[in-house]
């Protein structure tokens, strides 16, 4: 662990913050438009006005479901909500936590030999705070668990 790194106060959540907020705003803009334009449009009936509805719906939906993803460090272990699941760790589970240069996101190795990718902490827009968020992880889980000393 890097001396430069402090210990976050637990709990804390790693979440990419103006990823969601493009994304939710994005979403809620797109919702409004289209169903705005099922409404204003005067030729739909109203099985074309739901259907227009339906369709701004969906696409909210998807955009709140990309928007998911975070990272919850607590006093027991580590919560990875990735998109569509959500799986919980204890801190022996996780040998190391690794960003590499051109990584879409972090990524968690496991002490089941596997890798768990963590889509809570991605470079994408904010990079030196994904940066930040996997050294603050890092520095918990070896502080925490196994950490990479174990290896």
């Amino acid at each position: 662990m890097s001396s430069d790194t402090t210990l976050p106060a637990l709990p804390v959540t790693f979440r990419p913050g103006r990823t969601r907020a493009v994304l939710l705003t994005l979403g809620v803009v797109m919702f409004v438009v289209i169903t705005a334009v099922g409404l204003i449009l005067e030729k739909l009936n109203p099985g074309e006005r739901v259907s227009f509805v339906f369709t701004a719906a969906l696409f909210l939906g998807v955009l709140v479901l990309l928007s998911r993803p975070k990272v919850v460090a607590d006093e027991d272990g580590v919560t990875v909500v990735n998109i569509t699941r959500k799986r919980r760790l204890a801190w022996a589970e996780i040998l190391r936590v690794n960003l590499r240069p051109g990584d879409a996101w972090v990524f968690l190795d496991l002490s089941d030999g596997t890798s768990l990718p963590a889509l809570g902490i991605q470079p994408g827009i904010a990079k030196e705070q994904a940066i930040r968020d996997a050294r603050a992880l890092r520095a918990l889980a070896e502080s925490r668990g196994t950490g990479s000393e174990s290896r």
